[in-house]
């Protein structure tokens, strides 16, 4: 697998809480520049590449969800993911990025809410779409795994652990606008299948998963809002960078030593670096992609880079 850089982004609904870590492959090694604001995303993949004058492969990984659960998928009528971010926006789909201000504003072409707290419920979210089991909402590489929780439903804008404003800024931003310049990991093939000169692979990624990859504890209980918190697990990222010596990190190593920093732009800096250790695993096949190949997962719902099928998630979904 042949892969000239490699970029994570920290993802946000505030533009200013948006980071990326990006490394450049130079002969059989990688150099891993500092966190740096993402910037423009109107320019951002075009930027990447004059940046780094490379016509090799981008690999791309942002913190947001890539997919669809399939019970709404298949309500849909749509033919897939790809053709779903196609109708999204316009015609019957014209409001499905609005999110929804009141019950009874919820539809299959409108399933984004509330807008705001008060009087709401998810209940709300499973009667209008016609959703017995709210469990349905969820994706598969969502569910629940012997390391964490359930997942906040993607159409379920309230709360500190909410993405679904997340998803439609993204998708909106970076997807949509280069749907046919991008390819999308899973649904369009294996990484393997997809690098190729002149290729951008855009995949989903997940910091926290990263965290137990590089054997970060989870207790004693530590906060990434904190700098002492990124400080007090820092062995970790310097070990990953000591077992691969063939990755520089010099301009990251002093402030993992530092925890990032006192700003708040420290926990977003340490996402942005984390989320890239962990596609840096991934791309080097030290770390398999993770995605099941059944057709749930490459049709509608894709996967988290990386994510390792749990035995304890749910395997069969049902369709509301």
């Amino acid at each position: 697998m042949s892969v000239a850089v490699v970029a994570h982004c920290d993802w946000s609904i505030d533009r200013k809480k948006r980071w990326m870590c990006v490394a450049v492959c130079r002969g059989t090694g990688w150099i891993i520049s500092a966190p740096e604001p993402v910037g423009d995303t109107a320019d951002l993949i075009p930027r990447l590449r004059r940046r780094y004058e490379t016509d090799g492969a981008l690999v791309m990984g942002f913190d947001f969800p890539i997919g669809l659960p399939v019970a709404y998928g298949r309500a849909s009528g749509l033919a897939d993911f790809r053709s779903a971010l196609r109708a999204f926006g316009s015609g019957q789909y014209e409001r499905w990025f609005d999110v929804a201000g009141h019950r009874d504003e919820i539809s299959l072409y409108r399933p984004f809410y509330p807008m705001r707290p008060g009087g709401t419920q998810r209940q709300h979210l499973f009667d209008a779409l016609n959703i017995e089991d709210g469990s349905d909402l969820l994706r598969r590489c969502e569910r629940a795994t012997a390391d964490r929780g359930d997942a906040c439903m993607l159409f379920w804008t309230l709360g500190g652990n909410q993405v679904g404003k997340a998803a439609i800024t993204g998708w909106r931003e970076i997807i949509i606008p280069n749907l046919d310049d991008v390819v999308l990991w899973p649904f369009d093939g294996t990484l393997s299948e997809l690098v190729k000169p002149g290729a951008t692979i855009v995949a989903e990624t997940y910091p926290g998963d990263v965290y137990g990859q590089l054997g970060t504890p989870r207790r004693p209980v530590w906060s990434k809002r904190q700098q002492s918190g990124r400080r007090s697990v820092g062995t970790h990222l310097l070990r990953w960078l000591a077992n691969r010596p063939h990755v520089d990190g010099k301009a990251v190593e002093e402030m993992i030593h530092d925890g990032f920093g006192v700003d708040k732009s420290g926990e977003d800096q340490f996402d942005a670096t984390i989320g890239l250790l962990g596609m840096i695993d991934v791309v080097e096949g030290r770390r398999a992609e993770g995605a099941p190949t059944t057709q749930d997962v490459m049709t509608w719902e894709g996967w988290i880079l990386g994510q390792q099928t749990s035995t304890t998630e749910a395997t069969h979904l049902k369709v509301g």
